[in-house]
């Protein structure tokens, strides 16, 4: 099997999975303190620079890939333009998603019980209600298998297990103490969408990403350019996918954020670590559509996504959103997603043990 013939299996299994997290909460009303948190993020000078984010001028560049191992919906490769823009130099962490909550006493989906009649819109017409455990708060967590298994049934290593947040990324028992520079994961997309609102932010398109993760090498298979993967670069799986890791990178799952060095732009962890949510809505074909639209060689400007959702592996759900980047269950013979190329989407409600995302901000004085 193909590496990404494997990870299209393991996201559509963990969506799948996934479809069982707190949708239901999506369209709930702002806690005051959130909201006036908010507000205070948008009155505050938008020329300053902010701190800890990197400047990103703007430029054209070849986004997507036509390299034998990239996947159908990387293709076909064609040229972008986007705007400057700042992005976080690191994935958000555990310590910034604190402070978050702790100012706005926000409660991320995760950590919501679920409501069968939202969730129910979102999978095939007569499939039973789960038992009522199952409808409890709680996430997808990874869980290694004993042997080597077929790697096209995701189910066999992720587990929907209560109690599981970001505060417990492994389920109860677990702890983020001592991670505080460790990126925040089980997080759904409503959750950083708020936490970027807070901040003054926003999430990245698709574009901005894959421009900054490029570091300004346009083209080139890897963030660091065309050298080979090795357990120097980036936070990823070392050994036999899904039931044995080596450890040779020094982590099992996440590694503190600037663990390995940077890209050309100075961004850490463009590859590897964690998968981090875009804002575009995700369709496998969308590359194709921008080039029919743009005609020939056309430059395809400031690119947001499809206005709507059109994801195979998650066929009943109104909204998938990609993400990016890969992450330490990353594996050549199974998930070469720390590519920069590399396209991945879940349901927009749906909270991973690998997932995370950074943040970005327009700069009207530029």
């Amino acid at each position: 099997m193909t590496p990404h013939a494997g990870r299209k299996r393991l996201v559509h299994g963990a969506s799948r999975l996934g479809s069982i997290t707190n949708a239901a909460c999506r369209g709930m009303a702002l806690p005051i303190t959130l909201a006036l948190s908010m507000l205070v993020a948008a009155c505050s000078d938008p020329t300053a620079q902010p701190a800890d984010m990197v400047w990103i001028p703007g430029g054209e560049f070849t986004m997507g890939s036509d390299a034998p191992d990239a996947r159908p919906d990387e293709r076909p490769a064609h040229r972008v333009r986007v705007n400057g823009f700042w992005i976080d130099r690191h994935e958000v962490t555990n310590d910034e998603f604190a402070a978050f909550v702790e100012a706005t006493k926000y409660v991320t989906v995760a950590e919501r019980p679920v409501d069968w009649d939202v969730l129910k819109l979102q999978v095939p017409p007569g499939t039973p209600k789960p038992a009522d455990e199952m409808l409890q708060p709680g996430s997808l967590v990874f869980t290694p298998t004993t042997e080597a298994v077929p790697t096209d049934d995701a189910s066999q290593w992720w587990r929907w297990t209560s109690d599981a947040n970001w505060r417990h990324p492994e389920g109860p028992g677990s702890s983020i103490d001592g991670k505080g520079n460790h990126p925040v994961v089980q997080v759904a997309f409503e959750d950083a969408q708020a936490y970027a609102a807070w901040a003054g932010k926003r999430l990245p398109t698709e574009a901005e990403w894959e421009y900054a993760a490029r570091g300004g090498l346009d083209g080139a298979p890897f963030t660091w350019g065309h050298e080979p993967l090795d357990a120097t670069r980036c936070n990823v799986w070392q050994g036999e996918f899904p039931y044995r890791n080596t450890r040779e990178d020094g982590f099992v799952t996440t590694a503190p954020v600037g663990s390995y060095p940077p890209n050309g732009y100075g961004l850490a962890d463009m590859a590897g670590n964690v998968w981090e949510w875009c804002s575009d809505q995700y369709a496998p074909d969308e590359y194709a559509q921008r080039v029919q639209t743009a005609g020939g060689s056309g430059v395809v400007s400031c690119p947001s996504g499809p206005s709507t959702t059109r994801d195979p592996r998650n066929p009943f759900s109104s909204e998938s959103r990609v993400h990016r980047g890969g992450s330490f269950l990353c594996n050549p013979s199974y998930c070469s997603s720390y590519r920069p190329s590399a396209r991945m989407a879940c349901t927009a409600d749906s909270s991973l043990q690998h997932l995370g995302f950074r943040c970005v901000r327009d700069d009207p004085a530029r």
